[in-house]
C-alpha cells in the first residue's frame, strides 16, 4: 500500500481516536464528583486511573449484587480502606485493570509478532489478551484479600501488648479513654494503633464510648476483638472494675496467640513434605549414588 493510500486510513484512525477521547471526557465529566474531604486517599493503583474508575463505578453501581456489596464492604472495613474505596470502586478497579492490561498485552503481542515472527502474526494475540484480561481482573481482588489477611494478622499480634498497656493504665487510676490514649501514644505503630485512634476520634466527635467500641469491633470482625469489646461494654454498663477484666482478657489473648503458634508449628512438617519429596530427596540421592554409578561404570559392571 502506498503512502497516499495509507493517508486516509491514518486520518480516519486519528479522527476516531479524537472523537473517542472527547466522548470519554464528556462521560467522565457527567459523573458527579464525590465529596472526599472526610475520606482517605485511594490506593496508588486506583489513583492512577481515578477518572476511569469513577466512570465505571457509576455504571456498575446499580448492577452489583447485594452479596458482593456486603462481602466487599466487610473486606474493605477489615483492610482499613472503608474510608478510601467502596464496593463499586473495587469492582471498577478490576474492570479498568482488565481492560488496560488486555489492551496493552494485545498491542504488545501484535508488535512483537510483526517484528520477530511476521508469519505468525495474530496467532498468539487472543491467548495473551485473554490471560492479561484475567490477570487484570484478578489482581485488585487478590491485593485486597492479601491486605486484609496481613492486617488482621498484625492486629492479632499487637493486641496482647495493647491490652497490657491499657490494663496497667486502668490499674494506675486512669479511665478507659485515658488508657486508650496512653496505649495509642506509647504503643507500636500498626493497624491496631490506627483503629484505636479512630475510636478516640469517634469519642471526641461526640459518639459514646460504648458505640465507638462496638463500631471498632464491627469493623474488624475478629473474635478476639469482639470478646474484648463485649467485656468492656458489659463491665461499664454494670459498673464492674475494669482492671481484672482487662487482665483476664490480656492473658486469654496471649494464650490464644501461643496456641495459634503451636498450630502453625504442627502444620510445618506437612507443608515441608512436598518440597522434600520433589526437590531435596532427589538431589540427595543424586549426590549419594553418583560416585557409586561412576565406580561401577569404570569397573565395567554397568556396560
Amino acid at each position: 500500500m502506498s503512502d497516499l493510500e495509507l493517508l486516509p486510513v491514518l486520518l480516519a484512525a486519528g479522527l476516531s481516536a479524537v472523537l473517542a477521547a472527547l466522548a470519554l471526557r464528556a462521560a467522565i465529566a457527567s459523573v458527579p464528583e464525590d465529596d472526599r474531604r472526610w475520606r482517605d486517599r485511594p490506593p496508588l493503583a486506583w489513583r492512577l486511573a481515578w477518572p476511569l474508575v469513577r466512570l465505571v463505578a457509576a455504571m456498575l453501581e446499580p448492577a452489583l449484587p447485594p452479596r458482593w456489596r456486603s462481602a466487599c464492604g466487610r473486606a474493605l472495613r477489615q483492610s482499613g480502606l472503608d474510608l478510601a474505596l467502596d464496593a463499586a470502586q473495587v469492582a471498577a478497579g478490576a474492570v479498568v485493570g482488565a481492560v488496560v492490561l488486555g489492551t496493552a498485552a494485545g498491542l504488545l503481542c501484535e508488535w512483537a509478532s510483526s517484528v520477530a515472527m511476521p508469519g505468525a502474526r495474530g496467532r498468539w494475540t487472543p491467548i495473551a489478551t485473554a490471560c492479561a484480561l484475567a490477570l487484570g481482573a484478578w489482581w485488585p481482588i487478590s491485593w485486597l484479600r492479601e491486605r486484609r489477611a496481613s492486617r488482621l494478622r498484625a492486629i492479632g499480634r499487637a493486641l496482647p501488648f495493647y491490652l497490657d498497656v491499657v490494663t496497667l493504665s486502668v490499674e494506675s487510676g486512669a479511665n478507659l479513654t485515658g488508657a486508650l490514649q496512653h496505649a495509642v501514644a506509647k504503643g507500636p505503630g500498626g493497624p491496631l494503633q490506627v483503629e484505636l485512634e479512630r475510636v478516640l476520634r469517634d469519642v471526641r466527635a461526640g459518639r459514646t464510648r460504648a458505640d465507638a467500641l462496638r463500631a471498632f469491633a464491627e469493623r474488624l470482625d475478629l473474635p478476639s476483638v469482639s470478646s474484648w469489646v463485649a467485656a468492656l461494654v458489659a463491665a461499664e454498663r454494670h459498673g464492674s472494675g475494669l482492671g481484672p477484666i482487662l487482665r483476664a482478657q490480656a492473658e486469654q489473648r496471649r494464650q490464644e496467640r501461643f496456641q495459634h503458634a503451636e498450630k502453625l508449628a504442627m502444620k510445618a512438617p506437612v507443608k515441608m513434605l512436598f518440597p522434600l519429596l520433589v526437590f531435596i530427596f532427589p538431589c540427595t540421592f543424586v549426590l549419594l549414588f553418583f560416585p557409586v554409578v561412576v565406580r561401577l561404570l569404570e569397573e565395567g559392571v554397568l556396560k
